[in-house]
């Protein structure tokens, strides 16, 4: 049973025993609802108490049940709550720390709330694509008034307990603790144990002075900010309803606006990317309680761009940093731009002058490697050359302190090989981040095959206390993002080949939801960089087939925004991508020169090669056990990559379109003359589970 039952004199407590968060699930509903019916039957109680173990009240459904049969099953959340409301005994839920979701729902169905100071109250279903839908748009309106509950109920956004009491006339909380909970929530609870009748916030009214104009008013605004995105605007229908229609009646649309958002694609990709981003930390052969090595001091080599963002990462989190550079000037350079950085987040009133000054405190300098032997963690940040990353490692190998974590920023290199120029390769890891590494969320860790686990354990920790999605990879060249994007670019430069324009492309993909499209996106990271790992990439692999458009381009020195020019034109001092006549000349030359008469190209076979492209190397990547499973690749995607959130990554949308259809359409691209037959053979993975009728997920 998730829920236990004492007496504490003449009143009962029920505490809900499910951790980490108390999660709703149908043990513990069943728990309560057996601690209730004990509580009536025994005259000796006079009220009843209902808490939460450990650092939560509750934090609403329980994950482990979502989309099982489990989640529905009687006594659902909303049967308990009905079981609350009848109670013919006082019922005080005494709330600390975390309530939210279905935990916030339960609290409104008790008649009585205390709450603990600091508590995280919230109801953030919109963040799955669902609006609450055990009565939360129509209780919580009754209790803090319709214009705050709409802010929560649309934003999803946890509010702290003190100031949800200062709201004018709230109802949320009968009691602010001042000292400990469970004690005043006794005394509360005797108080008020012969008190009759008991109230009920259903029977609360909502009003609003101008309900019409603000309603509209608020779908306008939430209309435009949410145009993906069905939740929100459901979400400001369904309170709607606490202000026009009688209590049950708000109920039902509620529940007919909640089962309506479970089938849309977009809440099942949200649900999908929730459930994924919680699987990429289960590693099936690194327990959970593996011991990790602890990290105080962390050093970085090399100051430019990424190894200034990586330092922040640290900073922010509180632990001191020590930067190398090779000259002075360079040094000078890297924490000009760490300060400049954070001089910005102060003008936005994104952080306070004080924590900037204790954060730069804590970044130390030095030309010397000798000044880093005490880091427990060193990543490298430099050059992506195998030979000069090689320097690096053997120097870190002679000064490094036995049991220091060695890390490499690579992005497509061979982890093994740069392992392998240390006598201590178990403490060898990749840690990719993504530029700008002190923004993105994504974080690749790179395990190589002689990795130690603690070392991956204590990495996967780390990144999780810098805020970052961490997912691991195997090593591979470019690993998964890298190596997938290389697909979905060379299908770009086809496209350009047969008659499409980088602004055709690129509208396509940002029509589709993707934060940029591949040719902006090039522009932005810097085409020199691409045409590197081409030279190199296409050198060992000489038969592989590619579009020069994008070497042409280079040859002309055209690498994007740092230039001024890349496959669009840039005025100093912005970023606006303007179509660039001299780019268009270069592909139309080049096509003649290839022989190949341009066609018109739908923005449909743009998405589908390009997003198809990613799909069929991911199923390859999940095959070879370079990922662990599809979702991981979406989570990639998701954070590191600007996929668009609602169509939850590109194995999800794959399993969305059917990979049956996936598969039909690689087959109809591997009959253009023009493309890569060889590449849109269905990877084995995918062609079996199509053949199956099966998904990734």
């Amino acid at each position: 049973m998730s829920a236990n039952y004492e007496l504490r004199g003449n009143v009962a407590v029920i505490t809900m025993d499910n951790p980490p968060v108390n999660g709703l699930g149908h043990a513990t509903r069943l728990g309560i609802v057996n601690g209730l019916e004990r509580a009536q039957a025994d005259d000796a109680v006079k009220a009843i108490v209902i808490s939460g173990a450990g650092k939560a009240f509750s934090g609403g459904a329980d994950i482990k049940e979502f989309g099982s049969p489990k989640a529905l099953a009687e006594p659902n959340l909303l049967s308990v709550i009905l079981a609350l409301e009848a109670s013919s005994k006082p019922i005080v839920a005494a709330i600390h720390s975390v309530c939210m979701g279905g935990g916030l729902e339960l609290a409104l169905g008790c008649h009585y709330r205390v709450a603990a100071k600091g508590t995280q109250v919230a109801l953030p279903e919109v963040k799955i694509g669902l609006i609450p839908g055990a009565g939360g748009t129509q209780r919580l309106p009754r209790v803090i008034g319709v214009e705050n509950a709409m802010n929560m109920i649309v934003s999803g956004e946890p509010v702290k307990s003190e100031m949800l009491a200062m709201a004018p006339g709230q109802k949320l909380f009968d009691k602010l603790a001042e000292g400990d909970l469970m004690t005043e929530a006794l005394a509360f609870a005797a108080e008020v144990a012969d008190k009759r009748p008991l109230p009920l916030v259903r029977n609360l009214k909502v009003t609003h002075p101008s309900a019409d104009a603000y309603v509209q008013f608020v779908k306008n605004m939430v209309g435009g900010m949410s145009k993906n995105f069905p939740a929100p605007l459901k979400c400001v229908e369904a309170v709607a309803g606490s202000l026009k229609l009688p209590f049950d009646a708000g109920m039902k649309l509620e529940r007919e606006l909640f089962t309506a958002l479970m089938f849309t694609p977009e809440s099942k990709a949200l649900r999908h990317a929730f459930m994924a981003e919680r699987a990429t930390t289960k590693i099936p052969d690194v327990p959970a309680d593996t011991p990790v090595r602890e990290i105080k001091k962390v050093a970085v080599i090399g100051a430019g761009t990424m190894g200034g963002g990586i330092a922040m990462n640290f900073l922010n989190a509180g632990i001191p940093v020590v930067i190398l550079e090779m000259k002075q000037e360079a040094l000078d350079k890297g924490i000009g731009i760490i300060r400049k950085n954070y001089d910005a987040q102060v003008k936005k009133g994104k952080l306070k002058q004080d924590k900037l000054d204790a954060r730069m405190a804590m970044l130390g300098t030095t030309l010397n490697y000798a000044d880093l032997k005490d880091a427990d963690l060193v990543i490298e940040a430099v050059f992506e050359d195998l030979g000069v990353k090689e320097t690096v490692f053997k120097t870190l190998d002679e000064v490094m302190k036995p049991g220091a974590i060695l890390a490499s920023n690579t992005s497509t290199l061979d982890v093994n090989k740069i392992a392998a120029f240390t006598k201590r390769p178990q403490d060898v890891i990749g840690m990719h981040f993504f530029s700008p590494a002190n923004v993105m969320k994504l974080l690749e860790v790179i395990r190589g095959e002689k990795t130690a686990k603690d070392v991956l354990a204590t990495v996967m920790q780390i990144g999780k206390k810098i805020r970052k999605t961490t997912v691991v990879s195997g090593v591979c060249d470019g690993f998964i993002g890298n190596r997938m994007i290389e697909q979905y670019s060379r299908q770009a430069g086809f496209l350009l080949e047969e008659g499409a324009t980088p602004a055709q492309v690129d509208k396509a993909m940002e029509k589709f939801g993707m934060a940029m499209g591949p040719f902006r996106m090039g522009d932005l990271a810097g085409n020199d960089v691409g045409w590197y790992i081409r030279k190199r990439r296409y050198l060992e692999k000489p038969n592989l087939r590619y579009s020069k458009t994008a070497d042409l381009l280079c040859e002309m020195g055209r690498f994007g925004q740092k230039t001024g020019a890349g496959w669009y034109d840039y005025v100093p001092g912005k970023r606006d991508a303007i179509p660039s006549p001299v780019v268009v000349e270069m592909i139309e030359k080049h096509r003649k020169d290839l022989g190949i008469t341009p066609r018109k190209i739908s923005d449909d076979e743009i998405v589908h090669r390009l997003v198809y492209a990613l799909v069929n190397e991911g199923a390859k990547i999940v095959e070879e056990g370079i990922a662990m499973r599809a979702s991981d690749i979406d989570m990639v995607y998701l954070t590191g990559y600007g996929f668009p959130l609602h169509r939850g990554g590109p194995m999800n949308y794959a399993d969305q379109v059917g990979l049956f259809n996936v598969v039909g359409a690689m087959k109809r691209f591997a009959a253009n003359p023009h493309d890569d037959a060889e590449f849109w053979k269905p990877a084995p993975l995918l062609a079996k589970l199509a053949a199956e009728g099966r998904s990734f997920s």
